[in-house]
């Protein structure tokens, strides 16, 4: 095995070789004639190429179907959701302009779907029945400095009347008590009564504590004149009586400085059947870029985002209940980077590989380690190499997941920085003392790279950008298979579209790969043409596909319980070696907290295949997994549904 990536390179060598030797003695002013394009074309068209590399393909959908795509998850029917909100233009925003798409990777239809809000940067996570969990997308978009010409920011609105909450709706004025300067809130916001404190002690009433309200305001008129320097208390217009008293606003430097991106409440349940957006209850939090995370009992957590007036949600972290489709908060606080790649471990704790997206300090959560969500007790895992470029890493779960290793894949400096890592690093959590250990690096530094569980237990890793957003015609045509029985890189053929920022990767039932979006800043090396957003669609045919045969899987259980069984027929079954279950991906910002790939038992009887899924519910997390067969050359079937309850 550990010179399989060897023994390819030679084979896809020696085919090379021969090609061009025949084509030389029989044409040679042919062969001189024919451009590097075609001979490529044709090279990576030969039966014996795709047999060892596999072979891309770029799928167009009608321009009217086309969007800019920045989240998509397998649904249990075999389509692909497909969601854009309003795609990272402002135009569609403004205009409220939100799309999905449902595409049919079998019959290849395409067709759109009624968007509710903007989802654009949600959180997403599969449920146990089937439905996908979507929460959180865009308020507002950001606005650079030097576009913003109403001076702005947050206003913490106090009540101190501890007999009743305050609404106050959106238009409501606050005039500073110092600089005289007013400014309008632009949403509602509800302010808690205050809270009576007594002395434990006596029992004695010692003070109220005021209840507090976040609002984002603007300046009445345009222009710097309007800014503020300093803290000021605010008085609200239209309160009298009592609630004068009792409200009033206080501000710090409201300015023309850049403004973040805001987040939504909005959540909704998919239906895959039904084909349409169910809503539930919003979250306590608005939150762009979140990461949500499927808990041992079915619940989800949703962590980090930057909330309704752009910044980041300070640890206030919740969980959604599918029962009762509300949301609650969890005891503790616990604060990470936006999109933090969290996933569920056996022993039901959360791992944090250090990876993220995007916004938040350099020095606030980015440090992997092991969260106990009860006890909120956080124990580090040492030993990451390039610990300062885990942005715009990828992390994976390595197949399979009974073993607990994870991968963490590249990655690049905090916020727009130009570094990037080429480092893979690999944790053992069964390990007596976890910690970091590289793993086999990439040839180039790399933001962003895609990581996709095979039905094989390989990984491929692929695209990415050297620079952020592709910046310098940076984006890296690679891929590459991971082995990880063995530790290393197999070099496989290269993807024709490059992918880096908004971009993902989803395995479907049949074993291709999906690849979509991609969103450059810029369309030159210079960095002097606007980017364009990727709308392409790529699907990658691995090599175990360009086989002779492949084995056959039919007529087993839809539902077998953890600890149970399921027989299925498969005239190859004496072949199989392994089986596995796949969690089915969704996948956006280089995070896909869900994919995992569960090795199951089995037995082998006549054309009969007993399977056995395992007990642990924190490693077999219910809903509908596909199923896998796959034979001694690693060749694996389609993929049969089944659902754990």
């Amino acid at each position: 095995m550990k010179d399989r990536a060897g023994r390819r390179r030679a084979r896809r060598f020696a085919i090379g070789t021969a090609v061009v030797v025949a084509l030389a003695g029989m044409n040679g002013p042919w062969l001189y004639r024919f451009s590097t394009e075609k001979y490529h074309q044709y090279k990576i068209n030969q039966p014996e190429y795709k047999a060892a590399n596999g072979k891309w393909e770029i799928i167009e959908f009608p321009e009217k179907y086309r969007q800019n795509t920045i989240h998509a998850a397998l649904l249990r029917t075999g389509k692909v959701l497909m969601v854009a909100g309003s795609g990272n233009n402002q135009d569609n925003s403004d205009d409220k302009q939100y799309d999905t798409r449902i595409w049919d990777p079998v019959k290849g239809t395409i067709k759109k779907v009624p968007t509710p809000s903007d989802l654009f940067c949600t959180g997403h996570t599969q449920l146990a029945n089937g439905n996908l969990l979507i929460a959180g997308g865009t308020k507002r978009y950001e606005k650079l400095k030097g576009d913003v010409t109403k001076a702005g920011g947050l206003m913490v609105v106090h009540n101190e009347n501890p007999d009743k909450p305050i609404t106050l709706p959106a238009g409501t004025k606050f005039t500073g008590k110092e600089n005289g300067k007013t400014f309008v809130s632009k949403d509602p916001v509800l302010v808690p009564r205050a809270e009576k404190v007594f002395d434990p002690a006596t029992g004695a009433f010692v003070r109220n504590d005021p209840g507090l309200g976040r609002i984002y305001v603007e300046a009445q008129k345009s222009g710097s004149a309007y800014e503020t320097g300093t803290e000021d208390n605010y008085r609200i217009q239209g309160l009298s009586g009592a609630d004068a008293r009792n409200t009033y606003g206080i501000a710090q430097k409201l300015a023309l400085d850049k403004k973040d991106f805001q987040g939504i409440r909005d959540a909704f349940e998919f239906d895959p059947v039904a084909e349409k957006y169910i809503k539930v209850d919003p979250m306590h939090e608005a939150r762009w870029y979140p990461t949500l995370t499927t808990l041992g009992d079915g619940k989800i957590l949703s962590v980090s985002g930057l909330d309704d007036i752009g910044q980041l949600v300070p640890g206030k972290n919740e969980v959604y209940d599918p029962k009762t489709k509300a949301w609650t908060y969890t005891d503790k606080v616990r604060q990470f980077p936006t999109y933090p790649a969290l996933f569920l471990m056996q022993n039901g704790k959360i791992f944090y590989s250090g990876a993220n997206a995007g916004y938040g300090p350099d020095d606030v959560g980015r440090t992997p380690g092991i969260w106990d969500v009860e006890t909120n007790k956080f124990t580090k895992v040492p030993g990451m190499s390039d610990a300062d470029m885990l942005e715009t890493a990828n992390t994976v779960l390595l197949p399979p997941a009974q073993d607990e290793k994870y991968m963490v894949i590249g990655g690049g400096g905090v916020g727009e920085s130009k570094l990037s890592s080429e480092k893979t690093r690999i944790a053992d959590l069964k390990a007596d003392a976890p910690k970091f250990v590289d793993g086999p690096s990439l040839e180039k530094g790399t933001r962003y790279p895609q990581a996709s569980i095979l039905p094989d237990d390989s990984v491929l890793v692929s695209g990415g950008s050297e620079d952020y957003r592709g910046r310098g015609d940076s984006n890296i045509l690679q891929a590459r298979l991971y082995h990880p029985d063995t530790n290393e890189f197999e070099q496989v053929a290269d993807p024709l579209v490059g992918r880096n920022y908004h971009s993902g990767s989803i395995l479907l039932p049949d074993g291709r790969l999906m690849f979509f979006g991609s969103d450059s800043l810029y369309a030159d090396k210079a960095n002097t043409k606007p980017g364009k957003f990727e709308q392409r669609i790529e699907i990658y045919t691995p090599p175990y596909l360009y086989r002779d045969s492949r084995p056959d899987l039919s007529g087993g259980p839809q539902t077998i319980a953890r600890g149970g069984s399921g027989t299925f027929t498969s005239r190859a079954a004496s072949t199989v070696k392994k089986v596995r279950l796949i969690r089915p991906s969704a996948s956006t910002h280089v995070t896909d907290v869900d994919q995992r790939s569960i090795a199951l038992d089995f037995t082998a009887d006549g054309d009969k295949l007993t399977v056995t899924v395992p007990t642990g519910k924190n490693l077999v997390q219910s809903g509908w997994y596909m199923m896998f067969v796959t034979d001694g050359e690693g060749t694996p079937s389609k993929a049969e549904w089944v659902r754990v309850p």
